[in-house]
């Protein structure tokens, strides 16, 4: 069930190449000659920032990030417009004899916006592991992800190349619960997302409502009503203690297997759901993907995970 461990796509480059994007930075370009192209078999051994057409660059269709604020963006394309682009874009050479954006999409919109026709590169070959790796860690960085957005690129790492969330968390910098409790948050309804999307909920009414019978409908009652994470917690937990009236010691101990609730899905980075009838009940586990099955298997086997 468990795919054999291999190297993460760039290790220890990772920083490296995010540093020198950081550092390479160019003085405003006043012609507006197009360069001349870049030969994609020279792209690797080519250290420094360069200048590129405009028409030869194209964005990645599978950036982490999907979503860009209007404000922000519009302030960007005025100091574009001034001072030209001064930190290079870094890209990778595809087929047609052209680039595709990793990191800086951003950049290259307000490029565009301000109608430049040559903008500072720098070129890497990368796989696409590397690239995705590198476009999630960038964005990360910079913050610019919001939480469902970083959850899916950690889930896509997960399922298109394998890596666990211990691999995830040395890629990223966080640790393995942090992944743990974004991937989670997948598991939320798509309107619910939107919700925390758009700033509307908070990443811990977000949790709050994944142990909710109905997360729809209480998150309309958080953005309606203003209600607190403490307020949200403890109307999820409402449907369950009425329905253990029938069972008076499942009604004494609903606050027990809440907080037990709670260690476990911490411990195990797993929703858990308990429940008790008065004298016996269930253990409820839910997954999202096979790598969190595989996990959870080699935890009660007592395997090292």
């Amino acid at each position: 069930m468990s795919q054999p461990k291999r190297p993460t796509g760039l290790g220890r480059g990772l920083s490296a190449l995010l540093e020198e994007m950081g550092s390479a930075a160019l003085p405003p370009r006043t012609d507006t000659a197009a360069a001349p192209a870049v030969p994609a078999g020279d792209a690797g051994s080519s250290m420094g920032a360069q200048m590129l057409p405009m028409a030869m660059i194209s964005p990645n269709p599978k950036q982490p990030r999907r979503r860009f604020d209007e404000t922000a963006q519009a302030e960007l394309i005025a100091s574009v417009k001034r001072q030209g682009l001064l930190q290079p874009i870094l890209v990778r050479p595809v087929d047609g004899g052209r680039f595709e954006i990793v990191a800086g999409e951003r950049r290259w919109r307000a490029a565009q916006a301000a109608q430049l026709h040559d903008v500072p590169v720098l070129v890497r070959r990368l796989t696409d592991e590397e690239a995705f790796e590198v476009a999630l860690v960038e964005n990360i960085q910079r913050q610019d992800l919001n939480a469902i957005e970083e959850a899916e690129g950690y889930k896509r790492l997960i399922e298109d190349y394998g890596h666990t969330q211990e691999d995830i968390a040395r890629i990223v910098g966080k640790s393995r619960s942090h992944i743990a409790n974004l991937v989670r948050l997948l598991e939320l309804p798509d309107d619910v997302r939107e919700l925390l999307i758009d700033g509307r909920l908070t990443m811990g009414h977000a949790r709050a409502l994944l142990t909710a019978p109905d997360p729809s409908a209480l998150a309309r009652d958080v953005v309606q009503m203003g209600l607190s994470v403490r307020e949200v917690e403890a109307r999820a937990k409402k449907p369950r203690a009425a329905r253990s009236k029938v069972a008076p010691r499942a009604a004494a101990r609903s606050a027990d297997l809440e907080s037990l609730e709670g260690q476990l899905a911490e411990q195990l980075g797993l929703r858990v759901r308990l429940e008790f009838d008065g004298e016996g009940g269930k253990l409820i586990l839910f997954y999202s993907d096979l790598d969190q099955l595989d996990m959870l298997c080699q935890r009660l086997s007592g395997e090292r995970f």
